[in-house]
């Protein structure tokens, strides 16, 4: 029998490398795109840890997520969005 959890934590891996290699795309992108982002993921990994007994705060969970502290990936390559991409993130209007 095969062990769900030895091939879901290496499927996780490999998605952190991918985002990893792929700092061309911004957060807000994922999130117009897919419905979640990097910090989604840091959130999801504090939850989880809390699930499980482990205490981990939202800094060093985005550590993880980003490979190096959430500032410095901000500065080093985050840029301003677009705005058509804040038209699209934003909730439509009633």
């Amino acid at each position: 029998m095969t062990d769900t959890t030895a091939i879901e934590a290496a499927v996780f891996r490999r998605l952190l490398e991918h985002l990893d290699s792929r700092k061309d795309v911004q957060n807000i992108e994922l999130m117009n795109l897919a419905g979640f982002c990097r910090n989604c993921l840091s959130k999801w990994y504090v939850a989880a840890a809390d699930e499980q007994g482990v205490a981990i705060d939202q800094s060093a969970a985005r550590e993880i997520i980003y490979g190096m502290p959430y500032d410095q990936w901000k500065a080093k390559y985050q840029t301003e969005a677009t705005p058509e991409q804040l038209a699209r993130f934003a909730p439509p209007k009633d």
